[in-house]
């Protein structure tokens, strides 16, 4: 059975790993190879689609750190959970975030990520 918590954790630490080398690491063993990855912002498939809107996402929100936003919700092959990202300064004063969001992941036998289906709930026009 598949700890969601530990591997929402790690999707988070995907997003926030600058290292090129590091996150394509981290993509080829949370994702599937044939995954696909779809919010209002993209649609990708593939450990390089992933990788390649990660890195999209690290230049659009430069300076910022992803964090998890409460409790990973799952059941069989399903969860979801809110995640958040702001400029470290902003999370040590306590303030609001500047990107919220959720994502919903399915994931195949082996617990790897084989579909996202994300939702922004909050992002700077």
């Amino acid at each position: 059975m598949t700890d969601f918590a530990a591997l929402a954790e790690r999707y988070v630490a995907a997003f926030n790993e600058t290292d090129a080398i590091a996150r394509k690491r981290l993509v080829s063993d949370l994702f599937t190879p044939g995954c696909r990855y779809v919010d209002p912002l993209a649609d990708v498939t593939g450990h390089d689609g992933v990788d390649g809107f990660l890195g999209a996402a690290q230049e659009q929100l430069a300076g910022c750190e992803f964090r998890l936003l409460g409790d990973v919700d799952a059941h069989h092959d399903r969860a979801r959970f809110r995640w958040a990202a702001a400029p470290a300064e902003l999370w040590a004063a306590g303030g609001e975030p500047p990107v919220i969001g959720f994502d919903v992941v399915v994931v195949d036998a082996d617990g790897r990520i084989d579909q996202v289906h994300g939702f922004l709930d909050v992002f700077p026009g």
